[in-house]
C-alpha cells in the first residue's frame, strides 16, 4: 500500500527533504501534491536511517513545507516508447511539445536502463557516413562506436550537429533501417528553434526523435535527458532493428546540472567543485551504446561537450577521453581563418576506424590515404614552426611544397561548407588530389 507523507522537512532549490521514511530505494518516483491540488514528480537522489532526499523535476517554486503531500510510488521513472516517436519533438522527460498528441504505447520502460554486458558485445563494424570529409576519412564513425566532439564556447558545434544529423546515412543492403535520436540540453530556446526548423526544411525529421531541456528549465530535468534519449534509442535499435545514431549536446550543460545537484546534497566536491562520482555518472551514460549478439541494430553515439576556456584536461573532456573511442576536437585558429567545419585534424582520431574502412567497408586505398593525410599535415606544422622563426623565404623547396599542402588541404579538403555533402569515394578522390601537391617521394604511405 502506497502511503502519503505530509509535509517536508526542508526545502533546498529543486530538492525536498522528507524525515521519517524508509522502504524507499534510489531513483524510486515521487509524487508531490501541493496544497493547491497541484502535482508533480521527483525521484530519490539521497536516502539513510533518518531522511529521504528527492529532486523535483518541475522545480520547488510554490512548495511549501508544511501541506505538501508525497508518495512514493515504488518504481523508477518510465517512458512509454514507440516507433511512432519518430518525427517527434519531446521536452527533456518525453513529454510531447510539437502540439501533435501524446504518444500511447503499452510499452514502459525505466530511462536508467543499464550498460550492454560485455559478453554480450558484438564488435563494431561498418561507418555511417556524415558527408563531412575530414570525419569521414580521418575520424570514421564506426556503428556501435562512441565518438565525442571536443568543441568550446562560441565555435560552430551546434551547426556541425545539424550538418551531421541533416546528412548521415548508412551503407546497409541487409538493414537498411537508419533513425537519430538527438537530446539537447541547456540551449537557448532559438537554438532549439534552428535545430527543428531545418529538419523540418531539409526532410529529415521524420527519421529523428528529438529530446530537448531549454536553459530555462529545471536543471533537475537536464541530468534525465541523456537517459531519455537512450532509453528511446536502445528501442529502436533492439527491439525495432534501427542502426541508431544518438547525438547529445552539451554534456558540459549536463555535467554542470549534475555539479549543482551533487552541491545542493552536501556532498564531498573532487575537481573543480564536480562531484567525485563524475566518471560513473557519465560512464553509465557512454556505456549504453553499441551493438549486442543476435540483434540487428546498432546505436552509434555523439557526446558534444564544449570545453570550458578550451581546456581539453578539464574534468570533463579528460573523463569522457577516457571512456569512449576517439575524439574530434574543434579548433579555435581554424575558426578565425574562416574554415568550417573546424576539425583540428592532428588531436582528433577514431580508434575503431580501422575495423570499418578499407577493402569491403569504404574503399581499399581509404587507410593509406587517411594515414598519408596525417602524416603530410603533420610535417606542415613542423615546416610552419620554421618559418615563423627564419621566415618562408629561406625555406628549402620541399619545405614550401608543404606549405603550399597545408594550405590547399585546410581550404579544399578540411573547409566544406555547411551545406556541402560529400560522398566517400569523393572525400578521398579530394585526398588524393590535394596530395598531388607534393612530389611522389614524399608520398610514403601510399602504395604506387
Amino acid at each position: 500500500m502506497i502511503l502519503k507523507h505530509i509535509g517536508l522537512e526542508k526545502i533546498n532549490g529543486p530538492l525536498i527533504v522528507v524525515k521519517g521514511i524508509s522502504e524507499v530505494s534510489f531513483d524510486e518516483l515521487v509524487q508531490i501534491e501541493m496544497g493547491s491540488g497541484e502535482m508533480r514528480m521527483g525521484n530519490v537522489v539521497y536516502i539513510d536511517e533518518e531522511f529521504c532526499i528527492a529532486q523535483v523535476f518541475e522545480g520547488t517554486r510554490g512548495l511549501s513545507p508544511k501541506d505538501t503531500q508525497t508518495r512514493f510510488l515504488g518504481k523508477a521513472l518510465e517512458i512509454e516508447l514507440s516507433e511512432k516517436m519518430l518525427g517527434r519533438v519531446f521536452d527533456g522527460v518525453s513529454r510531447p511539445i510539437d502540439g501533435l498528441g501524446e504518444i500511447y504505447s503499452d510499452i514502459k520502460r525505466d530511462i536508467n536502463g543499464s550498460p550492454i554486458n560485455p559478453v554480450a558485445r558484438k564488435y563494431p563494424r561498418d561507418y555511417i557516413e556524415t558527408g563531412i570529409s575530414t570525419i569521414d576519412a580521418l575520424t570514421t564513425l564506426i556503428r556501435g562506436q562512441k565518438l565525442p566532439i571536443f568543441s568550446a564556447n562560441g565555435l560552430p558545434h551546434n551547426e556541425l550537429a545539424e550538418q551531421i544529423i541533416r546528412q548521415a546515412n548508412i551503407k546497409d543492403e541487409d538493414n537498411p533501417n537508419f533513425a537519430i535520436v538527438f537530446g539537447i540540453m541547456g540551449i537557448e530556446y532559438e537554438t532549439a528553434s534552428f535545430f527543428k526548423k531545418s529538419f523540418e526544411n531539409s526532410g529529415v525529421l521524420e527519421r529523428v526523435v528529438m529530446f530537448q531541456n531549454l536553459s530555462s528549465d529545471p536543471i533537475v530535468e537536464r541530468i534525465l535527458t541523456p537517459r531519455v534519449a537512450l532509453t528511446t534509442a536502445e528501442y529502436l535499435a533492439f527491439d525495432l532493428g534501427y542502426h541508431v545514431l544518438v547525438l547529445l549536446s552539451d554534456m558540459t550543460s549536463y555535467a554542470e546540472a549534475l555539479r549543482e545537484i551533487s552541491s545542493l546534497k552536501g556532498e564531498i566536491p573532487s575537481r573543480k567543485g564536480y562531484p567525485g562520482y563524475l566518471y560513473s555518472d557519465l560512464s553509465s551514460i557512454y556505456e549504453r551504446a553499441g551493438r549486442i549478439e543476435g540483434r540487428p541494430g546498432s546505436i552509434t553515439q555523439i557526446p558534444i561537450l564544449s570545453m570550458p576556456n578550451d581546456d581539453i584536461s578539464h574534468p570533463i573532456p579528460d573523463l569522457t577521453g577516457y571512456i569512449t573511442e576517439g575524439q574530434i576536437v574543434l579548433d579555435r585558429e581554424l575558426v578565425n581563418k574562416s574554415i568550417y567545419p573546424p576539425v583540428s585534424i592532428l588531436p582528433s582520431l577514431s580508434r575503431l576506424m580501422k575495423d570499418g574502412t578499407g577493402e569491403g567497408f569504404t574503399r581499399a586505398d581509404h587507410p593509406d590515404i587517411a594515414n598519408q593525410l596525417f602524416s603530410s599535415y603533420s610535417k606542415v606544422q613542423d615546416v610552419r614552426s620554421l618559418a615563423s622563426v627564419i621566415g618562408e623565404d629561406d625555406l628549402s623547396d620541399t619545405d614550401k611544397l608543404y606549405m603550399k599542402f597545408g594550405n590547399e588541404f585546410e581550404e579544399k579538403f578540411v573547409s566544406q561548407g555547411k551545406d556541402t555533402k560529400r560522398t566517400m569515394n569523393e572525400t578521398l578522390d579530394l585526398g588524393l588530389e590535394v596530395l598531388k601537391v607534393l612530389p611522389p617521394e614524399e608520398l610514403d604511405r601510399l602504395n604506387r
